[in-house]
């Protein structure tokens, strides 16, 4: 039992020796070469670019509300879960440019993006793969007879 505390004693007086900065550094700020690279990827990436890739992808996003064609089954159905997986891709690619730049709103808004585009899709599947309940605007069939 005393080696242990005989090891305890060792250990204690050791890290009284050293001083609080050798045994927790503090944070460095970044160096010059990581400043400057961050610099000139904030500068490469626009706001304007950014937010017309958000502005296009909302859009799309919006204008699935308003899809023109029949999604009760065959070509127009699989179109539609096309374009719901469309959106859903835009969301991702507009929330890798929101969080490249830094814009946390309209990072928000790309992850929502993403969310309505699968709450499209599950709308339409989900019925079909017997999970949800069918209904006349969403029956369990795939392909017109």
């Amino acid at each position: 039992m005393s080696n242990w505390d005989e090891q305890l004693k060792k250990i204690d007086k050791q890290l009284e020796s050293i001083s609080d900065e050798a045994l927790l550094p503090s944070k460095q700020a970044p160096t010059p070469q990581a400043r400057a690279e961050a610099v000139t990827k904030q500068a490469s990436t626009s706001t304007l670019g950014v937010m017309l890739r958000l502005l296009l992808s909302v859009a799309l996003g919006v204008g699935m509300y308003f899809w023109p064609y029949s999604v009760r089954c065959g070509p127009g159905l699989f179109g539609y879960l096309a374009a719901t997986g469309v959106v859903a891709l835009s969301g991702v690619w507009t929330s890798f440019w929101t969080w490249r730049h830094r814009s946390a709103r309209a990072h928000v808004l790309s992850l929502l993006l993403i969310l309505w585009g699968i709450v499209l899709a599950a709308a339409e599947v989900l019925p079909r793969v017997g999970y949800a309940k069918p209904s006349p605007e969403h029956p369990p069939i795939w392909m017109c007879s």
